[in-house]
């Protein structure tokens, strides 16, 4: 999993430029009908989701822990098809649905920061988002009711705080693997 990350620092990248986009757009328009935001949270979690599932299968022979992001792409994309196919969901429902795929994304994104922290001292980017995930999703669940507009707003919040931390956490990891692959290069070596 670990290798998966570091020769595919794009794959953060993506899902924070896909949590942004899903953030203005939810914030641009907050009195969204409900069928709206289902197809915008449908949206959101099938586009993170196919990401992890193209970098899980592109690595899989490299890292033995590829399944991890297989798993958090698989998760994304039943909870996307499962708001396709209920567009009809109560409000509640819906909120319960969007806090438990940020507690499964926060969970195993703090799994995967735990694991970095192996190769990258001082990174606190992917647990900030982790730690974001893992506590919107207990508010979701501690208060399922709010209305449809605080909701909007909360996701929004929530998608561009995450989204922003996923960018900077990318871009760490573009520098730290360029960095280190510029040391273990022969012609670093013989300087």
């Amino acid at each position: 999993m670990t290798d998966t990350l570091l020769n595919s620092w794009w794959m953060l990248a993506l899902r924070g430029a896909i949590a942004i986009l899903f953030g203005m757009l939810a914030a641009m328009a907050p009195g969204l009908t409900l069928i709206w935001l289902i197809a915008l949270f449908a949206a959101y979690a099938l586009l993170g989701g196919a990401v992890w599932l193209v970098g899980a299968v592109k690595n899989r022979r490299a890292d033995d822990h590829w399944w991890v992001p297989l798993i958090l792409g698989l998760a994304s994309i039943g909870a996307a098809i499962l708001a396709l196919i209920h567009p009809a969901l109560t409000a509640t429902v819906l909120v319960l649905l969007i806090g438990a795929n940020a507690l499964v994304t926060g969970v195993l994104d703090l799994v995967l920061a735990v694991r970095m922290r192996k190769f990258m001292r001082n990174d606190v980017l992917l647990m900030l988002n982790a730690a974001a995930s893992i506590v919107f999703g207990v508010i979701v669940f501690l208060y399922p009711a709010a209305g449809a507009l605080a909701l909007v707003w909360l996701i929004s919040l929530y998608a561009i705080v995450s989204g922003a931390l996923l960018l900077a956490a990318a871009l760490q990891v573009r520098a730290w693997t360029r960095v280190n692959a510029a040391r273990s290069s022969p012609a670093a070596g013989a300087a």
